[in-house]
């Protein structure tokens, strides 16, 4: 059957359940276009939002389907929500949250979570719900030339001390986002399935974010 996708929808060829389709749920344009540049454009699919998510836990179904960013996403994934949804209608195989690893990215990765929690929580409770960390830091050393990657301002310095303490010089940066990623480093942490850092989410992670934004 001919489906009208959402206009921001970057899709793939193949599509439904055991053909190994990913949606990417990504911030902004930027993100969806370095993302679209570093995808299999066979299997994964790139869906930018624009703006911060709303607060699904306590709206009602009226204001979730007024929603642009929701309803985009319901219309992508293909098999309903709410008490109609459908796993069996899925269009990907799974759905993969990512965002900038910083504050921002991740409250919108906290309401994105919530939201499917309350509003599609089969896809949690199946297991086809996966956020990627993409990382924080790049650190380089002129000296070995090697690259290595922290996930966030303690990872970072962690690798710091340790460095320090072998009395190796390095160089670190701070990403802006995914946009000022290299394609290489895009691709080898966030895209690639045999390198990229994965993680799969439940409904108890769900329920921490509620407990921690939702008091």
């Amino acid at each position: 059957m001919f489906r009208i996708q959402p206009v921001k929808l970057h899709d793939c060829l193949r599509h439904g359940l055991g053909s190994g389709a990913e949606l990417y749920v990504v911030e902004g344009d930027s993100a969806s276009k370095s993302v679209c540049r570093a995808r299999n454009a066979d299997t994964q699919a790139v869906l930018p939002m624009q703006g911060k998510p709303m607060n699904a836990i306590k709206a009602s179904e009226q204001a979730v389907e007024r929603n642009e960013l929701f309803r985009a996403l319901i219309d992508s994934i293909g098999a309903g929500w709410g008490d109609q949804m459908d796993l069996a209608q899925l269009r990907y195989d799974r759905v993969i949250l990512l965002f900038d690893p910083d504050a921002d990215g991740i409250h919108c990765g906290a309401l994105m979570l919530m939201f499917f929690h309350r509003w599609m929580r089969p896809l949690l409770e199946s297991g086809r719900l996966s956020v990627i960390r993409a990382p924080l830091y790049e650190v380089t050393s002129p000296k070995t030339g090697d690259t290595l990657h922290a996930f966030s301002d303690s990872h970072y310095q962690r690798l710091r001390v340790e460095l320090d303490k072998q009395s190796i010089d390095f160089q670190g940066q701070r990403y802006r986002g995914l946009a000022s990623m290299s394609a290489a480093t895009l691709f080898a942490t966030c895209i690639d399935p045999q390198t990229r850092n994965i993680h799969q989410l439940g409904c108890e992670d769900a329920e921490a974010a509620i407990r921690v934004f939702c008091g």
